[in-house]
């Protein structure tokens, strides 16, 4: 645990919501202690395991959820994993296939199986966070496919459902947080070739991404809808 879900984890439970996480299914000893230590602070959470790449298992995740828990109401995609390599050069076809299939297909195996009961609800919340590279491209050949991928396919459901029911929103994060696990970068690849990228001279927090997906979970975001939103400091401006 930790980085962008936990930090989102936590803004939705302090916002009054009752947070379900999930982990990847050979994650248990880690999951429960940081149930534990979450339950130390003062914040009751539950965790299911689950391989979001595999649609028969989401489907289990998701129907062990509705019936121990209740309706699911909103649905963060976090989700990514990067391998980073040159295109055809380096990259395995075994590596391109997992992060499409960790990255994409983890999309449509946790929405498709949720969006539906939202819209018969009249009620729902979407968002699928992304990386930067997604929007502007880097030098790995999987960053722009799985980011790109993303976008797209958020916004081919956002059309769908907005012509169904008005108040299923759907969104994409595009942004930057290197603080979280699996994206970390050396000191010397941070000061030579990442901060002078970004205007506001440093990394962003998952607490800012955080902030950003709790007002988005609310009834204040009622008529943003299908967003594309970016938060990287600049170092990408649409």
């Amino acid at each position: 645990m930790g980085g962008l879900g936990e930090a989102t984890s936590i803004k939705l439970h302090d916002a009054g919501f009752a947070v379900v996480v999930t982990h990847s299914p050979n994650n248990t000893g880690t999951s429960s202690e940081w149930l534990a230590a979450m339950d130390c602070q003062g914040r009751n959470f539950r965790a299911y395991g689950v391989d979001v790449a595999d649609y028969d298992s989401a489907q289990h995740c998701i129907a062990k959820v509705q019936r121990e828990v209740g309706p699911i109401d909103i649905l963060v995609n976090n989700a990514g994993i990067t391998q980073d390599t040159t295109f055809i050069k380096k990259m395995s076809k075994v590596n391109w296939n997992a992060v499409l299939r960790t990255n994409l297909d983890s999309i449509f195996n946790m929405t498709k199986l949720v969006c539906e009961e939202m819209i018969t609800r009249s009620w729902g919340r979407i968002i699928n966070i992304s990386s930067v590279n997604g929007s502007k491209g880097q030098g790995q050949s999987d960053q722009p496919r799985r980011g790109q991928g993303r976008h797209a396919r958020l916004h081919q459901v956002a059309r769908a459902r907005s012509r169904e029911e008005r108040r299923d929103r759907q969104h994409d994060l595009a942004g930057l947080s290197r603080h979280q696990d699996g994206h970390r970068d050396s000191a010397r690849d941070l000061d030579t070739k990442i901060l002078p990228q970004i205007p506001a001279g440093r990394l962003g927090k998952p607490e800012e991404v955080a902030v950003l997906v709790a007002f988005l979970c609310s009834e204040d975001a009622g008529f943003v809808t299908g967003a594309n939103i970016a938060i990287n400091g600049g170092q990408h401006m649409h």
